[in-house]
């Protein structure tokens, strides 16, 4: 047959080799990620992106090598005549035979590449394809991510959103990153890509409806003191993140920022937006607008006509949402809260945040150092509890190691200060960014710093001695330390970020 004959020549034996390999690998790989449930990341890369790729080339060398070979032949026949079209005569047994065969390898291979490309989208939707394939570079994302509140919602109803403008957005976005990984270009730590972010009404309000926010949340945090008993220093917050009564909507709490009634628009001097010297808001009701501008950080009028002006939404507070890396002091609470260090085992507060300090490059030396560090601690300084209690010590070392391995990340330089998170105001300026008492209007209104605008303070103090009060008043906070009455003056950041 002249079809099957034109394929006798090296490059179409050559994609014929490489189709058929190719297939077989498909097949193969296809049958072990059925079999195999928990398979590699990688398995699914190669089944339906890399193999797929190889196969399409080979499929595409042998039409190729037909027609050259075909040319040539027509070249040695003819009276010189180029550029003559091939006659197919379905009549002719043989036309009808090869166009059969053509038309069937066709559909089968239509019918395959699409279920292919289907399982090759989802396959770069899933979350194993966004947290795994890069290892160490999306590691401390990842690692953040499955101890997140959102550790069941896939990356991309975040990341990318509902679309295909968007979807090719971020696959464009992803061949630069591949490239980054691949050739080791990328920065450390990878900066958060602020300004390319979606906006949260299309990703964040598809499941948070912002008309819907309810009354206000109690929220209690456990700490310990850096003493010798790890003395234990509750707070009861009243969180106002709505109004007293769900049935006044967002008519006050911290949720009124993004009251439909309102827009709040401002304008940062740092790429961060960590610095905010200039906020506007308008009252859409009555048309009214104020303009604050920070007394300390000010702008002239051409500086800031170079600058973007920004509408206030959700991700200006909840900027890291699935990705929080906790410090120290807080992560080390928490196992104690959680019972993975134990509370009675001396100093263990003290001793922890002693070590912790340091800011390390490797993640094996850190463990190494953190080890040896406490343990040599109560060696030497408290050598009868490192003799007799030397199991608790263990386990202390244990539940230090696996708080310290979900918050930092020496290869990629992330740690809590990599990425201030603007919910609070304890490590960053968060809420003081623009509640700081310095932000004023010309008729001398006041972005106020008062606590209790967005929280009340129900109990605190050490946990034998505590104090309380009703639902509906207030204490006045009281710092676990006498700093006096500096807490009302100073943000606490300019102290807590430089602590540890």
């Amino acid at each position: 047959m002249k079809l099957f004959k034109s394929s006798q020549n090296w490059l179409s034996l050559a994609g014929i080799t490489l189709a058929g390999i190719s297939a077989f690998i498909i097949f193969f790989l296809f049958l072990i990620s059925v079999l195999f449930e928990n398979s590699s990341s990688y398995l699914g890369l190669f089944t339906f992106i890399v193999a797929p790729t190889f196969l399409v080339i080979g499929l595409i060398l042998i039409p190729i090598g037909m027609i050259i070979n075909i040319r040539r032949d027509k070249k040695k026949k003819s009276s010189g005549k180029e550029g003559v079209w091939p006659i197919i005569n379905f009549n002719d047994k043989k036309h009808k035979k090869a166009a059969l065969i053509f038309s069937g390898i066709t559909l089968v291979f239509i019918v395959f590449s699409s279920i292919g490309s289907y399982e090759a989208f989802h396959y770069t939707e899933s979350v194993k394809f966004c947290g795994t394939l890069c290892h160490n570079v999306m590691e401390p994302e990842f690692v953040a991510y499955q101890n997140s509140s959102h550790a069941r919602v896939a990356c991309v109803e975040c990341h990318v959103g509902s679309g295909a403008d968007w979807y090719v957005k971020s696959k464009l976005s992803g061949l630069y990153q591949v490239w980054a990984v691949l050739t080791k270009i990328f920065p450390k730590p990878i900066p958060t890509p602020i300004t390319s972010l979606r906006p949260a009404r299309e990703t964040c309000e598809k499941c948070h409806w912002p008309q819907k926010f309810y009354a206000r949340k109690l929220k209690v945090q456990k700490s310990f003191l850096a003493d010798s008993l790890n003395t234990e220093w509750d707070v009861a917050l009243q969180m106002k993140i709505g109004s007293t009564y769900s049935a006044m909507g967002l008519h006050e709490g911290i949720h009124w920022h993004i009251n439909p009634d309102v827009k709040i628009e401002y304008i940062s001097n740092t790429k961060d937006r960590e610095s905010i010297p200039w906020v506007k808001l308008t009252n859409l009701k009555t048309g009214e607008i104020t303009i604050y501008n920070d007394e300390e950080n000010v702008m002239d009028k051409k500086a800031m006509d170079t600058l973007k002006v920004r509408t206030m939404d959700c991700m200006d507070c909840h900027n890291r949402p699935s990705h929080i890396y906790k410090s120290p002091p807080n992560f080390v609470d928490d196992a104690l809260t959680a019972g993975e260090v134990p509370k009675d085992l001396p100093f263990i507060k003290y001793v922890s945040m002693k070590y912790l300090k340091e800011i390390f490059t490797n993640k094996d030396t850190a463990i190494r150092y953190i080890r040896d560090s406490i343990s040599n601690y109560y060696k030497t300084n408290l050598p009868e509890i490192y003799k007799l209690q030397k199991n608790l010590i263990e386990k202390a070392i244990a539940g230090v190691i696996t708080q310290f391995n979900k918050n930092e990340f020496p290869f990629m330089k992330v740690r809590w200060d990599a990425y201030p998170d603007h919910i609070g105001h304890l490590e960053s300026d968060g809420c003081f960014r623009c509640h700081s008492n310095k932000h004023k209007s010309k008729t001398g209104k006041t972005i106020s710093k008062n606590c209790n605008l967005c929280h009340t303070i129900l109990a605190q103090g050490k946990k034998a001695n505590i104090s309380a009060t009703n639902i509906y008043d207030n204490l006045e906070f009281k710092h676990p330390k006498d700093i006096g009455r500096d807490w009302e003056t100073y943000f606490c950041s300019e102290c807590h970020r430089y602590l540890y």
